[in-house]
């Protein structure tokens, strides 16, 4: 077994074999994933499998973060969350620590998803976030830190996916973490209390930050400045109604605040369509003309063809007779000749 790189008993190097105490199950580290301020986050192998677990000294975040991703279990139809593997604890050098084991979910992050795949995909991603959102908050959690960072674009099919439930926080309390360009208490638009409107605060930052891949810097904040933002940008425009919404804590639950977004792209779709059945194909009379009026002009191009036909039929006669008579004429000439 290797010994811990510090005296922090959740820094470990790869190869290391943990062991749980209560099932026994082995588990070999990979590499580091990613570390918090409440544990550190492994790419781990056991037999053919990988999946990723999370240790802490921390055994009341283990707890917490372990309810959550029970959560997500019984929330049905819910892909949010990795699925929980294992729960145990590890006999270290350095003492008793708290690790749990969960799904390893691969796949391109949030941002590198939409670079490559297109913008179009960002509407697509936000439905089912929102999807996602409102069945976590009713079985009472609220995500908290939402961030690109955190999301993860699974598949085929594609889905979108959450790679750290660190910030996940029960509903009524205070947020445990965040990132500031996604809080709204940076932006002065409200508490940093766990309920609905501070995930959906988070969620429309994350679709405004899509038309600034470098986001921006706090300048006098509030709404004037991150509505200012919106309407910089022609892609963020058509939901302004929306994303304005949910960052005055409008909206009560995600279920509206995906209606709404979707009643907008719906009305873009039907406004195209009306603007298309504008257009009438040419048919060489006013369609609006009453239909008696076209029917006599109908009437009135039958009864003037035929005498068109006539005029041509003269035309031909005319000419076989003027050349009868040159015909004559030149005989008659050369018969005086001779």
């Amino acid at each position: 077994m290797m010994r811990p790189t510090s005296k922090n008993p959740c820094k470990l190097p790869p190869a290391t074999v943990i062991e749980g105490k209560w099932h026994g199950q082995k588990y070999i580290l990979l590499k580091e994933l990613g570390e918090g301020a409440n544990g550190v986050v492994y790419l781990t192998r056991y037999g053919n499998q990988k999946a990723a677990l999370k240790i802490s000294n921390d055994g009341f975040t283990i707890t917490s973060e372990v309810n959550v991703l029970k959560s997500f279990a019984k929330a049905r139809g819910t892909a949010l969350g990795p699925s929980l593997l294992d729960v145990d604890d590890w006999k270290s050098p350095e003492g008793l620590v708290s690790f749990y084991v969960m799904e390893f979910i691969e796949g391109p992050g949030f941002d590198e998803f939409i670079a490559g795949k297109g913008a179009e995909w960002v509407e697509v991603l936000f439905l089912q976030l929102l999807t996602d959102l409102d069945l976590l908050h009713q079985n009472g959690w609220v995500f908290g830190d939402l961030k690109p960072e955190n999301l993860i674009i699974a598949g085929p099919p594609s889905r979108i996916r959450c790679v750290d439930v660190g910030g996940t926080t029960m509903a009524g309390r205070a947020i445990k973490e965040y990132t500031e360009f996604f809080d709204r208490g940076y932006w002065g638009m409200g508490s940093r209390k766990a309920e609905p409107s501070y995930d959906l605060f988070a969620a429309s930052m994350v679709f405004i930050s899509t038309a600034y891949p470098n986001r921006f810097n706090k300048s006098e904040g509030g709404m004037k400045q991150l509505q200012g933002a919106i309407r910089l940008k022609r892609q963020l425009v058509k939901y302004e109604p929306v994303l304005v919404k949910a960052l005055k804590g409008d909206y009560l639950t995600a279920k509206e605040m995906r209606e709404d977004f979707l009643k907008i792209g719906r009305g873009a779709q039907e406004g195209k369509g009306e603007k298309f059945n504008q257009i009438k194909p040419h048919t060489g009379t006013n369609p609006s003309q009453p239909l008696q009026s076209r029917q006599q002009i109908r009437a009135k191009t039958r009864m003037v063809s035929p005498n068109v036909h006539h005029k041509h039929g003269g035309g031909k006669e005319t000419i076989l007779i003027v050349s009868a008579m040159a015909i004559l004429y030149i005989v008659y000439v050369v018969v005086q000749l001779i």
